[in-house]
């Protein structure tokens, strides 16, 4: 009989996990595993019977790796060790997950998921004697000792076309125009769209920045004849007073936003331009992934089934040097990676005479 593999997505969605999950089946079936996708993230192992499919090649013949999302579905707000009961009261229920997967017979598990995840995984994984492996997922591709996570290149696509789009209106009306991007402990999203998207004014939570200085940029900009001016902001950035901007979500969840509606109309103020602030949310992480996307998924996800096969676990698979390796997980997420303010991007963007506003 074939040894068997559960495979889950866990924290936010994005771009590429359906091409992992793909690469894992394919190279699984060869070595001679079977794949069990658990729904939901460890979420559907709370259910009686656990929410699970037998994942197989040929349930991915169609158009499944063209998807943006997940397959599987996922959660973010699950904690097992911490996890919300319908009475109010947070119950730490590690114990039934454990359970659950090995009387599912699983006998590794692979976790697509971000730092924050993968924390949870591993600390489950030791309690429970569970062999994992991770694969790196995340738009703002904070996770350590990878080049690269899976999502990110979509994201900065989809945020590097918002630039392109209000480029014209900005010009058509003479404005400043704002763009908000995700990036909830990194600028990496923002840094790599405004370069790529010729942004003039670059903020990011590792670079401080004044009024100021950005209303010298933009003042500068229209002096040398430009009607316009793009800017790019990551949400993550704070006033500068220091203030984090927030939303406060139904259940009071609280996430990063509305940096670029606080900082608008000061702008416009030190300016006297026309300002209009854009924020791209959620459509980030939607929509077909990028071949980018696509090829590090499925080199990342072969990877993670040899892991497996050769009984390699506490690994995450990472993008290095153009190839696919494997590091320490508690490695990997011991330390967020964020924009180096001297790296050689943040260097690129001050040649093409880019502002941090610093």
């Amino acid at each position: 009989m074939s040894k068997t593999i559960g495979i889950l997505t866990s924290g936010g969605d994005c771009a590429g996990l359906n091409a992992a999950i793909r690469a894992v089946v394919f190279r699984a079936d060869q070595l001679g595993w079977k794949v069990l996708g658990l729904e939901t993230g460890t979420a559907g192992l709370f259910f009686t019977p656990p929410k699970v499919r037998h994942l197989k090649p040929e349930d991915f013949s169609g158009g499944v790796m063209r998807m943006g999302g997940t397959i599987l579905g996922t959660t973010n707000n699950r904690n097992p060790f911490e996890y919300p009961m319908d009475d109010g009261s947070i119950k730490d229920r590690s114990g039934e997950l454990i359970d659950a997967a090995k009387g599912l017979g699983i006998e590794a598990l692979i976790g697509i998921g971000g730092d924050g995840s993968f924390e949870i995984l591993t600390r489950l994984a030791k309690q429970g004697g569970i062999n994992f492996v991770g694969i790196p997922k995340t738009i703002d591709n904070d996770v350590g000792l990878t080049d690269v996570s899976v999502g990110f290149d979509t994201a900065v696509a989809v945020a590097t076309e918002a630039l392109d789009r209000l480029q014209p209106t900005a010009a058509s009306h003479d404005r400043v125009m704002i763009l908000e991007v995700m990036g909830r402990d990194a600028g990496h999203i923002a840094l790599n769209a405004g370069i790529a998207g010729g942004a003039d004014v670059i903020l990011i939570p590792e670079i401080s920045y004044s009024i100021e200085n950005i209303a010298k940029k933009i003042n500068d900009v229209k002096a040398g004849g430009r009607n316009f001016v793009l800017m790019i902001i990551s949400e993550a950035v704070k006033s500068p007073e220091g203030e984090s901007r927030e939303v406060v979500f139904h259940g009071g969840e609280t996430r990063y936003g509305g940096i670029g509606h606080y900082l608008g109309p000061k702008i416009a103020e030190a300016t006297g331009s026309e300002t209009r602030v854009t924020v791209l949310g959620h459509v980030q992480r939607g929509g077909s992934p990028t071949y980018n996307d696509r090829l590090l998924a499925s080199a990342l996800g072969v990877k993670a089934a040899d892991l497996v096969h050769e009984g390699k676990f506490g690994r995450m698979v990472a993008w290095k040097n153009r190839e696919a390796v494997d590091v320490a997980i508690e490695d990997a997420i011991k330390d967020c990676h964020t924009v180096e303010p001297d790296g050689a991007l943040v260097k690129t963007a001050r040649a093409l005479g880019i502002s941090f506003g610093d």
